[in-house]
């Protein structure tokens, strides 16, 4: 080899080797196809993550994503905390404020708002407690309020009907959202709030009455935030903000098609027919289409946080003794990762 074509050669290589290690660099680790575990519930309020699954935006991020489905709010927050779920959904509960507090758990994220002018979360009476005469929230006063856990949404949205009246409630857990609508219908407790997609059908069916809406006492309301391990939220940057775009891309679609409406009346249908696979799926579609229709609420844009509802929630937590009166805000949410709203 002549040194010319040394030069030349010498010249390719670094050109191919430059090209390469930048190629091996350039390329993050998530690229790899990391398989994680998507805690949900089969609640409408939860189809960003349906979305992001459904239309590939996980596995464009890289992400595997497998979803667990729970029944209530503080089991998902064990499920995070032992890593046995990497990210999930759910309503600020007095269980995912404790873990946060023993370094378990973190909230990096929003995820379903209430929002003036667009329907959400219903309060709801038995029959037999409307034929009593609990025809509206100002007239709830020794009611039995539906509850999963002490500690859950549901019984911090009741405290706040009930402090607004100068009402005293009788609260009575459940453990299960299946259970409590079952005593819903049976008259064994008098009242309970949830999401539209649950509570209209049981009003249009005769087995409720629906007398008012949460958000006229927590206009507010940050229902749901997106958490995960408090590992993750310090260690797995990358991996999280994965997530979150992802998880932000399902959000847009959804309100799109079904809050703002406007994608047309085919966008539509094709996002019931995708809920549907999680959501009522063992209905007819004819059956659940109008109950996942009217069951749309906001899911924040890119994930964004109401942090002064936030604030609220854990001073309530905190007011009842649910948990311990040290802990702070920093200490259950992650700010860094979204804006607020």
């Amino acid at each position: 080899m002549t040194h010319k074509n040394k030069r030349i050669f010498f010249k390719h290589f670094i050109t191919f080797l430059g090209v390469s290690l930048f190629s091996q660099f350039a390329t993050p680790v998530i690229a790899e196809n990391i398989k994680i575990n998507v805690g949900a519930l089969r609640f409408t309020s939860h189809a960003a993550s349906f979305v992001a699954l459904e239309r590939g935006y996980f596995a464009d991020e890289g992400l595997d994503v497998e979803l667990k489905f729970f029944q209530a709010a503080q089991p998902m927050a064990v499920a995070v905390a032992s890593k046995d779920v990497d990210y999930a959904v759910t309503a600020i509960s007095g269980g995912l404020i404790s873990l946060a507090q023993k370094g378990a758990t973190k909230v990096i994220g929003g995820a379903l708002s209430e929002e003036k002018g667009i329907d959400g979360s219903q309060i709801i009476v038995s029959k037999e407690a409307y034929s009593a005469g609990m025809t509206d929230p100002s007239k709830l006063d020794g009611a039995t309020w539906a509850l999963t856990q002490t500690g859950s949404s549901f019984h911090y949205t009741g405290s706040q009907v009930a402090k607004h009246h100068g009402h005293t409630f009788k609260y009575k857990p459940l453990q299960k959202v299946g259970a409590i609508i079952g005593a819903m219908k049976t008259s064994q407790v008098d009242a309970w709030a949830i999401v539209p997609h649950i509570a209209k059908p049981l009003n249009g069916g005769g087995a409720v009455h629906i007398i008012g809406a949460i958000s006229d006492y927590i206009p507010d309301y940050q229902v749901t935030v997106v958490f995960t391990s408090a590992d993750n939220a310090a260690n797995e940057r990358e991996k999280t903000e994965a997530f979150l775009r992802a998880f932000s891309k399902g959000a847009d679609d959804f309100n799109a098609a079904l809050v703002d409406k406007t994608l047309g009346e085919d966008a539509a249908e094709d996002m019931i027919k995708l809920i549907h696979k999680y959501v009522y799926a063992d209905r007819p579609y004819e059956k659940a289409a109008p109950s996942i229709r009217n069951g749309a609420m906001r899911i924040n844009k890119n994930a964004a946080m109401n942090l002064d509802n936030i604030k609220a929630q854990l001073a309530w937590f905190k007011s009842e003794g649910l948990v311990d009166s040290s802990i702070t805000f920093e200490t259950l949410v992650d700010d860094s990762y979204v804006a607020s709203q």
